[in-house]
C-alpha cells in the first residue's frame, strides 16, 4: 500500500539545523510531486516545500526560502527537507504528502507527521 514516512525531527536549539526524511513506497515515486507542510501547536496547516516529479523544480514558502532545501533521492524514494537556521517560530509538526496529480493540487496520502522543537 501507499505509504510515505517521516523522520528526523527532534530538539534544536535556535540556529541550529535538522534534516527530515521522508521514505515513500507503495508507489512509483518518480511520478508524483512531494510537499512538506507542517502545523505548529495551536495553528492550521501550513505548506513549506514541493518538489517536482524528478526533482528538478523545487517550490517554498517565503519563510521557508533561502533556510529550506528541499531535495529527493530517487534510488532510495526518498525526500529530505534540510531546515537551517531554526527559531522558535519553526517548532511544529512536519508532515511530508503525496500530490495527488499536479504539484499544485490537493494531496492524497500523509506520513504521521515528525515533531520539530526548536528551544534553547
Amino acid at each position: 500500500q501507499v505509504q510515505v514516512v517521516e523522520s528526523g525531527g527532534g530538539l534544536v536549539q535556535p540556529g541550529g539545523s535538522l534534516r527530515l526524511s521522508c521514505a515513500a513506497s507503495g508507489f512509483t515515486f518518480s511520478n508524483f510531486c512531494i510537499k512538506w507542510v507542517r502545523q505548529a501547536p495551536g495553528k492550521g496547516l501550513e505548506w513549506v516545500s514541493t518538489i517536482s516529479e524528478g526533482g528538478g523544480s523545487a517550490y517554498y514558502a517565503d519563510f521557508a526560502s533561502g533556510r529550506f532545501k528541499i531535495s529527493r533521492d530517487s534510488a532510495k524514494n526518498t525526500v529530505y527537507l534540510q531546515l537551517n537556521s531554526l527559531s522558535p517560530e519553526d517548532t511544529a509538526v512536519y508532515y511530508c504528502a503525496r500530490s495527488a496529480s499536479i504539484c499544485q493540487g490537493g494531496n492524497d496520502y500523509w506520513g504521521q507527521g515528525t515533531q520539530v522543537t526548536v528551544s534553547s
